[in-house]
């Protein structure tokens, strides 16, 4: 659990960290988003292969390398380097986001299935409440001694992190063999890099959008191909088999449009707590103030995926994700409609944070169900792959939609764009409820035949 919230906050570094980067380094604000937008890119690339070797019998060697890769990423961002220097750091520190999965596969082997289940159902939840940790963090360190001392945070942590892993990460059980689809991989990282810049290069829709279709479409080739290859070969990078079974699809498309709902009011929240008063609406919040706005979301969210476990003896994991996707539209709701005091965005925050520590805590259990045990690496590496694609497309929407709001000469929206996106994400949850509940009626179906 250590070791996923650590890879999860120190990826988060680059959010609050963004305007203080492009000051430092003199470079533009685009550039600046790219050490955020690297680490999530690495992340999905690296998550799939290490969750092939992690399905193998050199787990624990898997495990320390990769923490050894994100630590000298840690130290790339601390010296006194070039900018091309912060972007390998931050590409490293990203790959560490693969390991979330291995540590699933490490409880659910080494642990009892009671046991094994809550402490992976908090294993996801604490791999996405991390932003919520590090963020205010960073954003203080920045402020008190600039931004080396921000990532200087993240190389205290991740050496520690290490350090726990070497002392503590048991072996793999014996039997174990796992071979990894180079070909896939390569294939994979290339659909995923035109994924994850579609999705951050948001001006490339507005100003060029025959270019951008033109990459969707390459980008949507290249995962197609990539399937047939998986089909075709022997020892796959995932199991597309496995991945077409209902129960898991299902779990993966609501993962993927809740995913994009559930980052667009993160986006949404956080940057209208920023907004100055001058745009007629705002708080104007430092960074380190709009980080203790994801306070509530941290907490609420790990506060769900403690109950979660315990609910799960009376409700089904699929009905647990529609509750909590429609926690989440309620969120979405409440900023709509109440956004004028700063209290109500606490509040909607913490609605958020609960929806999202429900919707995670339950989704291992909807996937692991029908995955053999020696796959869980495997099968959860690509559930946060259809995360991380889900996550950045949800900020891009948002990004748009915003973009779409201010008008000529304006540098911030209007008031009302933020209405619009709201109601899109309703929409979004709308979506994940529903595919959640078709996959409680076909569960309720196998039981009952």
């Amino acid at each position: 659990m250590f070791i996923a919230l650590v890879v999860a906050a120190v990826a988060s570094l680059g959010t609050p960290l963004i305007t203080s980067v492009a000051t430092s380094f003199h470079v533009s604000l685009g550039s600046a988003q790219w050490t955020l937008t690297v680490a999530l890119l690495s992340g999905a690339v690296a998550t799939p292969v290490l969750g092939r070797l992690g399905a193998g019998p050199h787990r624990r060697a898997t495990i320390l390398a990769t923490l050894a890769v994100v630590v000298a990423g840690s130290a790339l961002t601390v010296l006194p380097l070039p900018f091309a220097w912060l972007l390998a750091g931050r590409a490293a520190q990203g790959v560490g986001l693969g390991l979330t999965a291995l540590m699933m596969g490490v409880a659910r082997d080494h642990l009892p299935e009671e046991r094994g289940a809550a402490v992976i159902a908090l294993i996801s939840v604490v791999s996405i409440i991390g932003a919520g940790v590090g963020y205010p963090l960073a954003a203080l360190l920045a402020e008190l001694g600039g931004v080396r001392a921000a990532y200087g945070l993240g190389l205290a942590v991740t050496a520690a992190a290490l350090l726990t892993a070497w002392r503590s990460m048991p072996e793999a059980p014996e039997g174990r063999s796992a071979h990894v689809d180079v070909a896939g991989a390569v294939v994979l990282a290339a659909a995923l890099l035109l994924v994850l810049f579609l999705a951050g290069e948001r001006n490339l829709w507005s100003r060029h959008l025959a270019v951008a279709a033109g990459l969707a479409v390459v980008a949507v080739v290249l995962l197609c191909v990539w399937a047939v290859i998986e089909l075709r070969s022997t020892t796959p990078l995932v199991d597309v088999r496995a991945v077409r079974h209902p129960a898991v699809a299902g779990a993966n498309l609501a993962m993927f449009v809740g995913g994009i709902g559930m980052y667009l009011l993160l986006t949404l929240i956080t940057r209208y707590a920023q907004t100055p008063h001058g745009a007629g609406y705002g708080f104007g919040l430092t960074t380190f103030v709009a980080g203790l706005v994801l306070v509530p979301f941290s907490v609420l969210g790990f506060v769900a995926g403690k109950l979660t476990p315990r609910v799960r003896t009376r409700i089904t994991d699929p009905l647990l994700l529609a509750g909590s996707a429609v926690v989440v539209g309620g969120g979405f709701a409440l900023f709509a409609a109440a956004r004028s005091d700063l209290a109500e965005l606490f509040a909607a925050m913490g609605v958020l944070g609960f929806g999202v520590g429900g919707f995670s805590a339950a989704m291992p259990g909807v996937i692991l169900a029908v995955t053999p045990t020696s796959e869980t690496s495997s099968a959860m590496s690509f559930n946060y792959v259809v995360r991380s694609v889900g996550y950045s497309l949800g900020s891009a929407i948002g990004g748009l939609i915003l973009a779409a709001g201010t008008g000529p000469g304006h540098l911030f929206p209007d008031d009302s764009a933020y209405t619009t996106a709201a109601l899109v994400g309703i929409g979004a949850m709308a979506i994940t409820t529903l595919a959640s509940l078709a996959l409680a009626r076909r569960r309720s179906s196998e039981t009952t035949s």
